[in-house]
């Protein structure tokens, strides 16, 4: 047939459909996925070198859980005024700038400018600095500093209702004083970004998952066998809303991911400059070791800061403490990751000084009630393999 013949015959054909009343159906473009927009699609993402042989240590931290939440309350010690201010679980970094703002006004009721603070942790330290700012003198006694106190050993993520209270426990005005607290953190650390050392900044973390991220976390807290309280919704105008990428968006190997981006911790450089701002303000550490509180009597001080964390437990005798203990093992930094992941029950952050690798093997009740702070091998190299397969599954990405 040549062209003519083809012309007049296709022709023919669609008049004979147009008048028997049958109109050839459009053919319609196949729906495609919709794109998402340029500032949202995903970054190379360089892979961690998940090998055993690159873990250089695995630090065992005791958290100081209470079932109410923090103590943050006055008492009398003898002569002295003792302010008691420890018991924030994994929320001590995330809350420590606002919790402080609390003890404030307490500590300084009496009009006493002279103030001692028992315990240099990240409680400590910041309660420290908070009485410098409102015009007191602070010494510090501690048995320990900076880098040997259990808060140096903790993850370094922005976590402030991490096993902060428990839902049945918590007093009812305790949603409003978490929040209360989780801002006036949140407006001080802002202040640390850009600084040198980098002591506070924001990365990005992947939530890995075989089922949608809302049903993930949904499935996560009905199988919490502890009732842990949850928080972190009121404070959801403070980030970044996440973003979500289904099947074929994303290189991991989980049907689902969740990106969202957060703050993060370098404890090793904060911590110094929190010790060297002290100073640097007139502040004083002594080293100095408390085994019951009548030992108070020793310190010149009428206004005492009982920031000892889980020492607290031992110091006042105090059982409302449940230890909760958290494993982490390091390993050797790499520049190039920048990032975190969330995955079954794994958690992976990069710092500066090294790359977090945590692992809850009993998820939510993890180290609960454990006061066994000696490191794991086993349980930080099983951390390691795991993490190995997600790049194991990994599919190509474009430097």
């Amino acid at each position: 047939m040549n062209r003519r013949q083809f012309l007049h015959s296709s022709a023919a054909a669609a008049a004979a459909l147009t008048a028997t009343g049958c109109h050839p159906k459009p053919i319609l473009a196949k729906a495609s996925t919709p794109t998402l927009p340029p500032y949202d699609t995903l970054p190379y993402l360089a892979p961690i070198r998940a090998h055993t042989d690159r873990l250089f240590r695995i630090t065992v931290c005791i958290r100081p859980f209470r079932a109410e939440g923090p103590r943050i309350e006055p008492e009398r010690v003898g002569d002295k005024l003792v302010i008691h201010h420890y018991g924030h679980g994994g929320s001590g970094w995330s809350l420590s700038w606002g919790s402080a703002a609390l003890v404030v006004p307490m500590a300084m009721a009496d009009g006493q400018r002279d103030i001692a603070v028992i315990g240099c942790g990240a409680i400590g330290l910041t309660t420290a600095a908070m009485l410098q700012r409102a015009g007191a003198r602070v010494t510090i006694y501690a048995k320990e500093r900076p880098p040997y106190v259990r808060s140096s050993r903790a993850t370094g993520s922005w976590t402030p209702d991490s096993r902060v209270a428990l839902t049945a426990n918590a007093a009812p005005d305790f949603a409003a004083k978490w929040e209360k607290m989780a801002r006036t953190s949140w407006a001080m650390y802002q202040q640390f970004l850009g600084a040198s050392g980098t002591p506070v900044e924001y990365s990005d973390r992947y939530a890995l998952s075989a089922l949608h991220p809302d049903a993930a976390i949904a499935k996560k807290e009905r199988e919490d066998p502890i009732g842990f309280a949850r928080y972190n919704h009121l404070l959801d105008d403070l980030t970044p809303k996440p973003v979500d990428y289904g099947p074929g968006e994303h290189p991991w190997p989980k049907e689902h991911c969740r990106r969202f981006t957060s703050l993060q911790f370098n404890i090793a450089d904060y911590s110094r400059q929190l010790i060297t701002d002290f100073q640097l303000a007139g502040g004083k550490i002594e080293t100095c070791e408390f085994h019951t509180p009548a030992d108070f009597a020793a310190l010149p001080q009428k206004v005492i800061v009982n920031c000892t964390g889980y020492g607290a437990r031992a110091l006042f005798n105090d059982n409302s403490i449940t230890p909760v203990r958290g494993q982490i093992g390091w390993l050797i930094p790499q520049p190039e990751v920048n990032y975190g992941i969330y995955y079954e029950n794994l958690n992976i952050l990069s710092r500066r000084d090294g790359i977090v690798v945590q692992s809850s093997e009993q998820g939510e009740a993890s180290g609960w009630n454990d006061t066994n702070e000696q490191p794991d091998r086993r349980e930080a190299e099983d951390a390691v393999r795991l993490l190995a397969t997600i790049y194991a599954g990994m599919k190509p990405q474009k430097v």
